[in-house]
C-alpha cells in the first residue's frame, strides 16, 4: 500500500531532533538555506525540515515542499506561548484556524489580521485532519489537549498585557511565530494542513520565566503526539 506524503514543518533545531531519532533517513536536500531530509517516520513517507523562526522563513519552506517536493498534507508541530488563562505549560493547543496578529491594515478599514484583498480572515486548518490530531493528543494523558486558534506574529510574546490582548481581540489560545503564515501557503496552494503546538510557557505569566524549563517537556509532547497521528493518517484523501 502506497502512503501520501507528509511534509513535517518544525522551526528548531530541538523539535526536529526529537523527530530524527526515529526518521528511517534515505537522503538529505539542502535548498534556500534549509535541509529537507526524505525518509519513513512511523513507516510513513516524509519530508522533515526546519523551517527556521519566523513567518518569512515558514512560508519559505512550505513552498519548496509542496512545489519541489510534492507532499500531499502538511504537519507543523513545535512550541507556542499559552494565551488562554486555562493552558499550562506541557499542554497541547490543536489549531481549527490561525491568523496573523501583527497584520495591521486597520487605516485602510480592514480588521487587525486580515490580508489585504483575500477573502479569508482566518486560515482554518484540514477538519479530518484536525480529528485525527485530537485523537492523537488524547493518548498523551498526562496533560490537557485544546482546540482553538493560534496566531502568528514575528513577536515573542513576553509581556502579560500583550498576551492578554492577543487572547481577548482574535480568542486565540496560543501564539507563535510560523503557523499562520504556513497556513497561508497551504490555503492558497490547495494543501490539507494541520499545526499543533505544545504550550512552553504561558505568556500570561511573563514567558521568558517559562521557556527553557519547559520547552524540553514540550517539545517531547509534540514528538509522542505526531507518532501517534502519523498512522492514522493514512484514510486522509491526498490531493493529486
Amino acid at each position: 500500500m502506497s502512503h501520501p506524503l507528509t511534509g513535517i514543518i518544525v522551526a528548531m533545531q530541538e523539535e526536529l531532533e526529537v523527530i530524527l531519532q526515529s526518521l528511517v533517513k534515505e537522503r538529505t536536500v539542502q535548498r534556500a538555506g534549509m535541509e529537507f531530509h526524505v525518509g519513513h517516520y512511523a513507516d510513513r513517507p516524509v519530508v522533515a525540515v526546519i523551517c527556521g523562526v519566523g513567518k518569512v522563513n515558514a512560508a519559505l519552506c512550505t513552498q519548496i515542499l509542496i512545489s519541489e517536493f510534492h507532499v500531499q498534507r502538511l504537519i507543523n508541530i513545535g512550541v507556542a506561548g499559552g494565551l488562554g488563562p486555562m493552558i499550562q505549560p506541557g499542554d497541547i493547543v490543536i489549531a481549527d484556524s490561525l491568523v496573523q496578529h501583527d497584520m495591521d491594515l486597520s487605516p485602510l478599514g480592514l480588521p487587525k489580521g486580515q490580508l489585504y484583498r483575500l477573502e479569508v480572515f482566518d486560515f482554518k486548518t484540514d477538519p479530518h485532519l484536525l480529528e485525527l490530531a485530537t485523537q492523537a493528543s488524547a493518548q498523551i494523558p498526562q496533560h490537557k489537549h485544546f482546540v482553538g486558534r493560534i496566531v502568528t506574529g514575528d513577536q515573542f510574546v513576553a509581556n502579560p498585557t500583550q498576551a492578554q490582548q492577543l487572547y481577548q481581540h482574535f480568542d486565540a489560545l496560543a501564539c507563535e511565530m510560523e503557523s499562520a503564515s504556513i497556513a497561508q501557503v497551504c490555503y492558497l496552494n490547495q494543501i490539507p494542513f494541520i499545526c499543533i503546538r505544545s504550550i512552553s510557557d504561558n505568556a500570561n505569566t511573563g514567558a521568558h520565566m517559562d521557556f527553557a524549563e519547559f520547552t524540553p517537556i514540550a517539545v517531547a509532547n509534540a514528538s509522542t503526539l505526531l507518532q501517534n497521528m502519523i498512522p492514522l493518517c493514512d484514510s486522509v484523501p491526498h490531493v493529486v
